[in-house]
């Protein structure tokens, strides 16, 4: 009997943090997706883990259209396999006050940092619940359990995220 694989599938794979969770679970074994807005500044990572012998297939994905997410893990799905950890990472941020903080900039940082974290980890879900297992992981900052002077909106979008991780359905 061959052992199946788990896959971890992380948007929001940046130079930073998105690339050290993706080199941080290639090495426990784990076949890894990354996604983000352009795929081709993935490259680097993907060649790096796969000199490992470790599968690694980068994607475009918007985390903050609604219509690209179920793509996206129907994607993972058929190129890698059932997905078993799914990581969210994408976030945006203006060191702004609170009084000149418009709408539009309190929106622009919503839709990354919470927003695409939920459609994530809700089209995740809708693969690992039905098999009975999986993990989603959102990264966050200090600034969701505290806010600080001029990171109002950053504060709300990362409180919002960190709200969206629960312990079952």
């Amino acid at each position: 009997m061959t052992k199946q694989l788990k896959i971890a599938f992380g948007v929001g794979a940046g130079d930073a943090i998105g690339a050290a969770y993706a080199r941080r679970f290639a090495a426990g074994g784990y076949p890894i997706e990354i996604a983000r807005r352009d795929s081709d500044k993935s490259a680097d990572i993907v060649s790096k883990i796969e000199a490992a012998s470790i599968r690694a297939i980068a994607y475009d994905a918007d985390a903050r259209d609604e219509n690209s997410m179920p793509h996206l893990c129907k994607a993972v799905e058929r190129d890698l396999g059932p997905i078993d950890v799914c990581l969210y990472n994408a976030s945006a941020n203006y060191r702004v006050p609170l009084l000149e903080t418009t709408a539009e900039m309190f929106e622009k940082l919503c839709r990354p940092g919470c927003m695409g974290g939920f459609l994530t980890g809700r089209e995740a879900a809708k693969y690992m619940v039905p098999r009975g297992c999986g993990s989603t992981l959102f990264t966050g900052a200090t600034a969701s359990m505290r806010g600080g002077a001029n990171f109002a909106a950053f504060a709300a979008t990362e409180s919002g995220l960190r709200g969206c991780s629960v312990d079952g359905t």
